[in-house]
């Protein structure tokens, strides 16, 4: 089974999909985009990418890409906390730090931190915590040091300094399993959180009350919505696609009825699949 993860190595979508699937062949992309298109070229089997941070809200891109490819289906959703290091070369005087490297996410999640500890240290963007980890495995021969992960600590031989630096303790990101089919993916390993449905639903046209009515099909059965995300479709302002998740099972009357109602309103509804919810590690 061949995997497709949003990279680089050692990144937290790797660590989210090696506890998804174990014995699979791990495959990195270079972005989120690139996830989607092995899919829908069969070059891989499923994919796993970001859809929400806890502190930095949704991923923008899964959610466009979900919208723009035909056929794709979410297996599962994972929920995995964040822990993010201060790592160095073994090497390093660590008492005269040049810079520090991370994706612009784990720096700003690491603020308080940093600027209490580092404040005098130059903090500089990275496209990924794993490839700042590595950017500074390869530059041994300089006092520099990476915000990142225990994974990428192991893979690229680093030593962590300070652990836990993420200024808010509840820091979690949410990841998606996404494929051609609906498969019912299951993981006894894992603890699961709940069940939920995805739809991604175009109104048919921008007017007073139409959000309403579309919420209102939800509203009068009692279905519990956990998310509505609004994106633009890029067609002009005020064009928006919405993002909903339902909780709980899809399977009775009351729930395929809904299908039937949101058609008769006009809506272009794509239901994305019924799933569980899991929790993994950090």
């Amino acid at each position: 089974m061949k995997i497709a993860f949003l990279g680089p190595h050692a990144s937290f979508t790797q660590l989210a999909a090696s506890q998804l699937f174990p014995d699979a062949e791990l495959l990195p992309q270079a972005n989120i985009l690139d996830c989607f298109k092995a899919i829908e070229h069969k070059e891989v089997d499923q994919a796993v990418v970001p859809l929400e941070n806890s502190i930095e809200g949704t991923v923008s891109l899964t959610l466009d890409y979900l919208y723009k490819t035909p056929g794709i289906r979410i297996e599962a959703e994972a929920v995995m906390p964040i822990a993010h290091h201060l790592m160095v070369h073994p090497d390093c005087n660590i008492d005269n730090l040049e810079k520090i490297y991370s994706h612009p996410q784990a720096l700003a999640q690491s603020f308080h931190f940093l600027d209490s500890r580092f404040k005098e240290v130059p903090k500089q963007d990275y496209s990924s915590t794993a490839a700042a980890a590595k950017h500074i495995a390869d530059h041994s021969d300089r006092n520099l040091a990476a915000v990142a992960n225990q994974f990428a600590a192991d893979l690229y031989g680093l030593k962590v300094i300070h652990r836990n630096i993420q200024d808010i303790e509840q820091n979690h990101t949410r990841f998606i399993i996404i494929s051609k089919q609906q498969n019912i993916y299951t993981n006894n390993e894992l603890d699961v959180l709940g069940e939920k449905s995805g739809l991604l639903i175009t109104l048919p046209e921008d007017h007073p009350g139409g959000l309403h009515q579309v919420l209102s099909v939800f509203a009068w059965r009692k279905m519990n919505l956990s998310k509505i995300e609004s994106r633009t479709l890029k067609t002009g302002l005020g064009n928006y696609f919405f993002f909903i998740n339902v909780v709980g099972k899809w399977e009775s009357a009351l729930h395929r009825n809904v299908l039937e109602e949101l058609a008769a309103l006009g809506t272009d509804t794509d239901f994305l699949g019924n799933y569980k919810e899991f929790l993994l590690k950090s």
